[in-house]
């Protein structure tokens, strides 16, 4: 099955500093890409952000056909003030007047486990999302718990989640995989984000994960993992195009 690469591109802007990237889209047209931007731990603040740096490449980057570009946000596991989240939002929706649209939110350090509380703070940050003026496309919401959540949490819940988040060796046994498999979302709304995989084992294993979901991000980085495209890149892009 194809899936989509869910990139968390935490790498500054610098000129230069996102030329694989560039190159992967624009040779792998019929690969989609879901792009993370962070600025800084969210949009970042005036009088720094955005800078001239943003500025000149998420356009370079909204003009791929076969790319989108969602903002991050963090919730810290439904800790951090709704307001201040949603402040984020509207940030992410005001910059698409100069030329820096998004077309979803990515809401870092969400909950796995349900509360009428927790449920009523996601639900209302996906609903601004969805109805706020300048996030554009589909309005993509993105959370990121990291780990197979409670059922009551997708109901409907957002439009993808991130279920695994960990080590390839944690992901590996036993006791990951039959929590993972209480996940409620079908493949369609589920991503994965693997590190620390040995080398030799990305293709095959980013080729089995395929089947497992639609979304995908796998790495040999044991460090700095989102924030270089690391030794493995290529591998990884040549298990995503296999047919």
């Amino acid at each position: 099955m194809k899936s989509t690469i869910l990139l968390p591109l935490y790498i500054y802007p610098k000129k230069g500093a996102w030329d694989h990237l560039y190159a992967a889209i624009s040779q792998n047209p019929d690969l989609k890409f879901l792009i993370i931007i962070n600025p800084n731990s969210g949009p970042g603040a005036a009088p720094w952000w955005p800078n001239e740096d943003y500025v000149r490449e998420i356009p370079r980057l909204n003009a791929y056909a076969n790319v989108q570009v969602v903002g991050y946000v963090r919730a810290t596991y439904c800790k951090r003030s709704i307001d201040e989240v949603c402040k984020d939002v509207q940030t992410y929706a005001d910059r698409s007047s100069i030329g820096l649209e998004v077309q979803g939110i990515f809401v870092d350090e969400t909950t796995n486990l349900y509360s009428s509380r927790a449920k009523r703070y996601l639900d209302q940050i996906d609903e601004i999302v969805k109805a706020i003026d300048g996030i554009g496309g589909e309005r993509i919401t993105i959370h990121n718990p990291g780990t197979a959540v409670n059922k009551e949490l997708a109901r409907p819940g957002p439009d993808l989640t991130v279920v695994v988040e960990t080590s390839c060796a944690q992901f590996m046994t036993k006791e990951y995989q039959k929590w993972l498999a209480t996940s409620p979302y079908e493949r369609s709304r589920t991503c994965y984000m693997l590190h620390s995989v040995p080398e030799e084992k990305v293709e095959d294993l980013t080729k089995t994960l395929r089947d497992r979901a639609k979304y995908l991000f796998v790495t040999s980085a044991t460090e700095n993992i989102y924030g270089s495209f690391g030794s493995s890149w290529q591998m990884f892009l040549a298990a995503m195009t296999a047919e």
